[in-house]
């Protein structure tokens, strides 16, 4: 006799890009039982969170959708963080998701035993499921400098993704900035245009490549929306460009590799004039070994009047501002630290606890390591998404997350049908996916001679080394050979 397909019960961690897009494909493949746990009051993600002047995506916008549900009316071809924000809000409500949606509730407690995750949140409520789906994305745990006297400042302090829009920044204020990478590139034009005084503190210089961008009139958007092939042209060129240009430059390609380099070099060249502060933008790392900043506004405001590049370390802050190494006192009313994000985080600091009461941070004690980067041994039915090795330098992370969101429906479609009960990755499995990964490193950008966020304690980039096509093939059927399954 045929049985029925199972109805598994779904907890997604996170109402971002990520985990809009599964709640949406798994109703879509006939499941029902769905909870999607929010730590925030709206969905949005990154774009909820970094609300800093010019956020903007170094994705084209038409790339930067699902592929099932376009956008014809982007404004412009980088969008901005509150459009952003505004399509992902749009997509949550014409999918119904938001009625899923538990709002304002973090996951504290997520255990494994007897072919169950009982999930525990903030609100002191409990959730028995048989799957976890940890949407909670990378970049969204703030990184704060280990500088002497940081709370000692008197001033107003904030990160980017922190953003206190209370603060009045104008001609009058003295506005100190620490970092210069791609969060800092978008906003310290921002802060240079208000007037005030800026002072930019450089640890590292960053490679910024000029790829202009424009606004869609009104007319190309009516005219997007009434022949979609239009958006769809815009979407494939965007995509084309990143998958054979940008992803393999990085991947060590030798002609792509050498256009980027020459391209990044020339901006340098053509965009500041003086020679002293060309020396002091110039990195003296591999183009790539850091993520390339997609910027026209950096090097333009840098070279205004009314901003400093500094780059002596800094050797404390004070009450009033920032000593410098060589004793130079930078007087500041605002410090804005653009110091970037614990990217290494993942799920954490919930506590993850796996088979045997194992501790994620007792798995992860040594390596952070992941099959597929979405699946752990000793945590049966749980997946990461966007976890390490990845393919998320300069592509589109909706692309990653669509191809891993049909990864992980096959895998929960075979427990439906009763051909197990758990499923885990073999340690066995993911050693070898780690090994074949760090093979493919060796000819890659990002092993250039930079310290990046790629990297984790042991040096290794925490990237997809190969083309976006391969981790394409490779992630199209799930390889039961290299899971441990069982059936109850």
């Amino acid at each position: 006799m045929t049985q029925v397909k199972r109805n598994p019960a779904v907890v997604i961690i996170g109402a971002g890009m990520t985990g809009i897009l599964m709640a949406i494909k798994l109703r879509q493949a006939g499941i029902t039982d769905i909870v999607v746990l929010e730590k925030k009051g709206s969905v949005g993600g990154t774009w909820r969170e970094n609300t800093y002047p010019g956020a903007a995506c170094d994705v084209p916008a038409h790339m930067y959708t699902y592929s099932f549900e376009p956008n014809p009316n982007w404004s412009r071809f980088f969008a901005h963080g509150p459009e952003i924000k505004q399509y992902f809000e749009h997509v949550a409500d014409k999918y119904e998701v938001k009625r899923d949606i538990r709002f304002n509730e973090a996951v504290t407690d997520a255990h494994y035993a007897n072919g169950k995750w009982t999930v525990k949140t903030s609100q002191q409520q409990t959730y028995i499921a048989d799957f976890i789906v940890c949407a909670t994305g990378i970049l969204h745990h703030p990184q704060f400098p280990d500088i002497p006297g940081l709370a000692d400042f008197k001033g107003t302090t904030f990160h980017t993704a922190q953003w206190n829009h209370d603060v009045d920044i104008s001609a009058s204020t003295r506005v100190g900035v620490i970092g210069t990478g791609s969060t800092a590139a978008q906003a310290i034009p921002e802060l240079i245009n208000t007037g005030a005084k800026v002072s930019v503190f450089q640890r590292t210089p960053q490679w910024l490549m000029h790829l202009p961008d424009f606004t869609f009139s009104k007319t190309s958007r009516k005219l997007m929306a009434r022949f979609p092939i239009i958006t769809k042209i815009h979407r494939n060129t965007g995509k084309f460009f990143l998958e054979h240009f940008f992803t393999k430059a990085v991947t060590g390609h030798f002609i792509q590799k050498h256009v980027l380099n020459f391209l990044c070099k020339a901006n340098l060249r053509l965009s500041i004039q003086d020679q002293t502060l060309r020396e002091k933008l110039r990195p003296h790392y591999q183009v790539g070994c850091k993520r390339v900043i997609i910027n026209t506004t950096f090097y333009k405001a840098i070279q205004k009047p009314n901003t400093e590049l500094i780059t002596e370390a800094i050797e404390r802050i004070t009450a009033t501002g920032i000593i410098t190494k060589d004793g130079t006192h930078h007087d500041l009313d605002v410090l804005v630290l653009s110091t970037g994000f614990n990217a290494f985080n993942f799920m954490r600091p919930m506590n993850l606890i796996g088979r045997n009461n194992l501790h994620i941070d007792k798995a992860w004690a040594h390596k952070i390591k992941a099959y597929r980067s979405m699946l752990l041994s000793d945590y049966p039915n749980f997946f990461l998404m966007l976890g390490p090795n990845t393919p998320i330098g300069n592509f589109s992370v909706i692309a990653m997350s669509e191809v891993q969101t049909d990864y992980v429906i096959k895998l929960i479609d075979k427990w439906r049908e009763h051909q197990f009960d758990e499923f885990e990755a073999k340690q066995q499995a993911i050693d070898d996916f780690n090994a074949y990964v760090k093979e493919g490193l060796k000819g890659t950008s990002w092993v250039g001679g930079c310290q990046s966020w790629y990297l984790d304690a042991d040096g290794d980039p925490i990237l997809w080394p190969y083309t976006w096509q391969r981790w394409v093939d490779e992630m199209k059927q799930p390889q039961m050979e290299h899971l441990n399954t069982r059936s109850f």
